[in-house]
C-alpha cells in the first residue's frame, strides 16, 4: 500500500445520496479507480489533488472492507472524509461492494463512470457504450492537460491507447495484453519457460532463458508500443504528444524511442474532471 501527498455528453449517472450544498468552503471528493490489478484513490479540492493512495485489486472485497481501505487512505494522508466520491471499474465482481462502500463513507453523492455520463468530448466510436470507464477518464484528463490531438498511453493489466484527434474527439483506440500478462502467458503456455523479473536486459540477443525471455517481454513491448505510436501519427496525419500512465509507465517509457510524458495520476485527474462537470 502506498500513500502519496500532492499540491497538485448527456446524462443517465448513478447518483446517490444527498444533492450538493451550494456555496460555502470548496468541497472535496474521492476518487476511486479500481483496476484489475491495482486500486488508486485520490483526495480532490476542485480540481486540485490533495493526495493519492495505492494498494492491490483483492479478488474480493465486501462493503466493509472497502470502506476500511477508504478510512485507511484517509488515515495515511491525514485527510477528512470527502463530501462527494466518484467511481470508475472495471472490475464487474467488485463493482457493488465499492459503491455501497462510497455511498456508506461519504455524506453526499456516489458518481459511478458509465454510458450517459457527461464528459464534454464527443465519441467517434461505434458504440459510446463499449468504452471503459478508465478509458473515459484518460481520454477526458489527456485532452484537459495536454490539448488536441494527443495520445494517452494507459500501461497496466492491459496496455490501452486513447486517441484524441485535432478537433478534440475521441476517434477511439487500441486494446492489447499488458506486459505482464504476456509474461504470465508465456510462463502458463510453455512449461519449459520461467516467471521473470519484468526489466529490460542489457541487450536484445539473450545470452540465456531469463534474459531470451526479457528481451522478448519488456523489449519487445517498448517496440510494439513505438510501433503502435507510429501507426497512430500515420492515421492522424500528424503528430501528437503521448502521455504515459498505468503501473508500468515509468519502466517501458524509458525504453521508448518516442518522446513521451510519463503522467502518474491521468486517470484520478479525469475522474476529477468528470465529477466537476457533472455535479450540482
Amino acid at each position: 500500500m502506498e500513500a502519496t501527498t500532492t499540491g497538485q455528453d448527456s446524462a443517465r449517472t448513478q447518483r446517490v445520496g444527498a444533492p450538493r450544498q451550494a456555496g460555502g468552503a470548496p468541497q472535496r471528493v474521492l476518487a476511486v479507480d479500481v483496476g484489475n490489478t491495482s486500486t488508486h484513490l485520490g483526495i480532490f479540492e476542485e480540481d486540485r489533488l490533495l493526495g493519492t493512495f495505492e494498494h492491490t485489486t483483492p479478488a474480493r472485497i465486501t462493503p466493509d472492507e472497502a470502506r476500511l481501505c477508504v478510512r485507511e487512505a484517509l488515515g495515511m494522508l491525514a485527510l477528512d472524509v470527502p463530501g462527494d466520491a466518484i467511481i470508475s471499474c472495471v472490475v464487474p465482481a467488485l463493482a457493488d461492494a465499492w459503491c455501497r462502500a462510497l455511498v456508506a463513507e461519504c455524506p453526499g453523492r456516489t458518481l459511478v463512470v458509465g454510458p450517459g455520463l457527461k464528459t464534454g468530448v464527443r465519441m467517434r466510436y461505434d458504440d459510446p457504450a463499449e468504452v471503459g470507464s478508465d478509458r473515459v477518464a484518460d481520454v477526458v484528463a489527456a485532452r484537459e492537460t495536454y490539448g488536441a490531438p494527443v495520445v494517452a498511453v494507459d500501461l497496466g493489466t492491459t496496455t490501452n491507447f486513447e486517441v484524441v484527434d485535432a478537433e478534440g474527439a475521441f476517434a477511439g483506440g487500441i486494446i492489447a495484453p499488458g506486459v505482464a500478462l504476456g509474461a504470465a502467458s508465456l510462463a502458463r503456455a510453455a512449461a519449459r519457460l520461467p516467471t521473470v523479473e519484468l526489466r529490460a536486459p542489457a541487450q536484445a540477443i539473450g545470452k540465456n532463458t531469463r534474459t531470451a525471455i526479457q528481451s522478448g517481454v519488456v523489449l519487445g513491448e517498448a517496440a510494439r508500443i513505438d510501433g503502435l505510436i507510429d501507426l497512430v501519427f500515420a492515421e492522424l496525419g500528424q503528430e501528437a504528444p503521448v502521455v504515459v500512465t498505468g503501473n508500468f509507465a515509468d519502466t517501458m517509457s524509458a525504453l521508448l524511442r518516442h518522446d513521451v510524458t510519463v503522467d502518474g495520476t491521468l486517470t484520478l485527474r479525469g475522474l476529477d474532471r468528470l465529477w466537476l462537470a457533472n455535479r450540482r
